[in-house]
This record gives C-alpha cells, structure tokens and sequence, in this order.
C-alpha cells in the first residue's frame, strides 16, 4: 500500500511561506502571498484561471524561484533548498504529463527509475494493486481515458512516497464517480499523515477541504474553513422560485443593492453586501407568484462575489 513518509516532528508547518511574489515580463503574478499549511491538512486553493495559482506551486516545489518572499517546505528554504524540496515532493500537473506511448506500467518503472526507489518492482506492483491499476497495467498511457490517467498520474506522483502533493487541478474533466474515488483516496492519504496542498474550480471540492484560500489575480482575498470564508464574505442571499425567472433576474439585476444573481435550476440566488439595501431593493419583488427565502450565502456565491471585486492584473 502506498504510504507518505512519516512527517517530521519537530517542524510545526509543512508549508510556512510568506511574502512569496513572482513578475513575469514586470507584471506580478503572485503578490506577497502568504501561507501556512500543516502537516496532514487538504488545503484548497480556488481561483479564476490566470489567479498564479499554479505559478505558486510551482514555486512551492522549486520548478520557479520567487522574485520575493522567502520560506518553508518541509523545513527546506524555498529559495535555496529547491533540490531537497523536489525529491519530497509529489507534483500532478494540471495537463497530463506522462508518456503516450508507454504502458501504465512502463510510465510507474520509469518514475521509480528516476527517483531511484528502492525495491522499485514491488513498489511498482503495490502502487498498481492499491490504485486498481492491474488489469489496465499493459494498456497504454494515450489511450485511457481522463479518469484513468488521473489514477495513472496520482500512482506516479506517489512512487517516491512524498512528504507532500501538489495537486492543480487534478480533476477536470473527470466524471462525477471517478471524482469522488479520486477524493476518498486523498482524504486516506491526508488520515496517513500526507500533506496535499490542492487547486480547484469545483466547488464541492473546495468544502471536501480542510482549509481553503481564494486567490484572485496574484492576491488571496479570503482564507479558512468553508464555513468561514462564507461567514467572512459579509454576504447575504436570498432563494427565489417561481415563474419567468429569466425576466425577473434581468430586472433584479438592475436594482442598486443587487451585487449578482445567479440561476441554480429552478431557483436564483440574489445575493448583495449590504444587507439593508438587498430587502429594500428586492421588496417590491417578494410577492406572489415568486416565492422568496433568505438563506446562508453558498461558496459560489462567495466566490462570485470575491471575483467580480478583484481587479484583473493584466488590465491595462
């Protein structure tokens, strides 16, 4: 069975990074970030595409040096200890990155080889037993389909039994069943002491997460439990059924007061950060046939909201 290594006792961070910061043509990706993640915990990290999430990993294990900034990965400095960093390190980048043209089992020999893993054909066989790799062993890499080369990639990126696993957006593009396999053995992993620092669009993902952050365009603008980035966001949500919600959710948008209205199915969610002015507006609306509720703010929701106030780093 595939096993993380035991953590080290005497740091109290796996990741202890602050002020990390990488430009890229003197446009800043990254900005002061800060971040601290321990040992064992799922940690989330969410955000629109070009946020510099996966410009952060990259530099967590030592594939970029940040322009600012300095740190901790498993008691290594980011900047001057990027070698030791890597060897402890899983990493599944967010495009599968393996030979087409090797066999399942052939691309987990090869990783064995190149980490130089002891016993490397019996770990290549347990690491094809417990991911239900076996029968599949001999296909190869280019033909499976996407939630068979997350397993294959998952298998790879564990071969070495890393201390920590980086994750960007491993699955995309994975059905409903593959995702929730996929997730259940990442939360064993985290019971057996793994570290996974892990990026996601999805947002029930994102509550299967011990701790989450919200990265928009280089800046976190929100960071703790699901329960409390909603609870930080300050926003109020009201459910509304009923008929033509099209035409009712282009006039409520219009209202001042109303910061977005989102359809989910049958329903819309208005949703504002002020609270008084939200019921003012929308009460000329609470009334027959619509039916209206106020609920708790859901994490799209909160993430909606965090997007449309953040300011886009390669706007002019």
């Amino acid at each position: 069975m595939i096993q993380p290594q035991p953590k080290q006792a005497d740091a109290p961070w796996a990741i202890d990074v602050r002020g990390v910061t990488k430009l890229f043509a003197g446009r800043t990706v990254v900005n002061r970030v800060d971040l601290q993640v321990r040992h064992g915990e799922i940690y989330g990290f969410l955000g629109p595409n070009g946020s510099g999430k996966t410009t952060f990993l990259r530099m967590l294990c030592g594939l970029l040096v940040p322009d600012a900034g300095e740190g901790v990965c498993l008691g290594f400095d980011i900047r001057r200890q990027q070698r030791q960093i890597r060897a402890r390190i899983g990493y599944m980048t967010q495009h599968f990155s393996f030979y087409d043209d090797l066999t399942i089992a052939e691309n987990l020999d090869f990783m064995a080889r190149l980490y130089q893993t002891p016993r490397r054909r019996e770990t290549v066989a347990d690491a094809l037993a417990h991911l239900g790799l076996q029968e599949r062993q001999n296909q190869l890499a280019g033909v499976l389909s996407g939630g068979w080369k997350r397993r294959m990639a998952l298998a790879a990126c564990m071969i070495h039994r890393p201390d920590i696993l980086l994750l960007d957006e491993p699955t995309a593009g994975v059905d409903p069943k593959a995702r929730r396999e996929f997730w259940d053995e990442i939360h064993r992993l985290s019971a057996a002491g793994l570290t996974v620092l892990i990026t996601t669009h999805y947002m029930d993902e994102a509550e299967r997460c011990h701790r989450i952050a919200y990265l928009a365009y280089g800046n976190i603008l929100a960071r703790g439990t699901a329960p409390e980035v909603v609870a930080q966001s300050g926003l109020t949500t009201w459910l509304v059924e009923g008929p033509d919600l099209a035409a009712l959710a282009a006039e409520l948008r219009r209202l001042p007061g109303v910061d977005q209205v989102a359809a989910f199915g049958a329903r819309l969610h208005v949703s504002g950060s002020d609270a008084g002015r939200l019921r003012d507006a929308v009460a000329p609306y609470r009334r027959p046939p619509h039916a209206w509720k106020e609920i708790s703010a859901g994490l799209e929701d909160v993430f909606i909201h965090l997007m449309t106030q953040a300011r886009d780093n390669f706007t002019p």
